[in-house]
């Protein structure tokens, strides 16, 4: 088992703590469990992860190989934006669900990293891409992977920070009244549908959305947003609160039965995606071009702004 020594003159400090602090790998979540199952000794005894150190303990410690998960790697087409040992950023087809749930076990993005990505060290000691945020089935655009316990934790401390910048193009019914606005009403499930969210002010989270108008047509409009949270449906449930429900989304009030503009999905898509690399802190922007339907759309609408 390899070891460490705890230098003498050390501040007291939790094991998992100090564990953290001396590799980039795993994640303090992942020592946690490892401490937990007696794999981390501390002079010869197994702790709990709360064990104060207090200078000139030996740790012995063993990470077991990543275990396979029980999933089938599936060889599907992905359009990779970037791609190195801790992260992938792919710019995902409306279409593809991104995680297997019951009904979707197969054909999914988690399916084809894993036939993707011969480097997974692994998430939680499961050899899988590690899912930091999700996109709906049917939006399209960037989203990023991370292929390591670290790379996870620290892109997720980004997210949960608000130090991640997002925009995403969109299609939605309707004349906006004005060149931008911001959206600050709080999400929570629909009271009586259960798949659902609404604007609910007595018990919903926070969640804000800025929009732009990028051009109006004769009853739709071209918006730019960035969203400071990241609440599920967050966009499609804030433009229909605002009477202008994203052009094609069948849950929120998108679809237009009498009107010639048709929608074969929510026509939104993640454009822009701003983070800091997770290991070297290095900024990175990712844009990802609007696909191809939602291009002929703008040019059925006759759009003046190239898409």
């Amino acid at each position: 088992m390899p070891r460490l020594r705890v230098p003498p003159d050390l501040e007291p400090v939790r094991l998992d703590v100090w564990l953290s602090r001396q590799c980039a790998e795993p994640s303090r979540a992942r020592w946690q469990a490892l401490i937990q199952e007696r794999l981390v000794l501390v002079d010869g005894q197994a702790c709990k992860p709360r064990h104060r150190l207090h200078g000139g303990e030996e740790i012995e410690y063993e990470i077991p190989e990543a275990k396979p998960v029980a999933l089938e790697a599936e060889a599907i087409d992905l359009v990779v934006l970037f791609e190195d040992t801790d992260l992938i950023v792919i710019d995902k087809p409306a279409g593809l669900v991104v995680h297997p749930a019951p009904g979707h076990d197969a054909g999914t993005l988690v399916n084809a990293l894993l036939h993707h990505c011969r480097d997974l060290t692994g998430i939680g000691g499961e050899r899988r891409p590690g899912i930091v945020h999700r996109l709906d089935k049917d939006t399209s655009g960037i989203l990023v992977v991370a292929k390591n316990d670290a790379a996870m934790h620290e892109l997720q401390r980004q997210f949960k920070a608000r130090e991640v910048h997002k925009e995403y193009a969109a299609l939605v019914w309707g004349v906006l009244g004005r060149e931008s606005g911001t959206v600050d009403a709080p999400i929570s499930r629909h009271r009586h549908h259960r798949t659902r969210m609404a604007v609910v002010q007595e018990r919903g989270r926070r969640a804000v959305t800025h929009w732009s108008l990028v051009e109006a047509f004769e009853d739709v409009s071209w918006v730019r947003l960035r969203i400071e949270t990241g609440r599920t449906h967050q966009i499609r449930v804030h433009m229909a609160h605002l009477g202008h429900p994203v052009v094609g989304d069948a849950v929120y009030g998108g679809l237009r039965k009498r009107h010639p503009l048709r929608a074969t999905r929510q026509m939104l898509h993640a454009e822009v995606l701003r983070i800091a690399h997770p290991r070297t802190g290095e900024p990175l922007l990712f844009e990802a071009p609007l696909p191809a339907d939602f291009r002929a759309l703008l040019h059925e609408l006759g759009a003046q702004e190239g898409g």
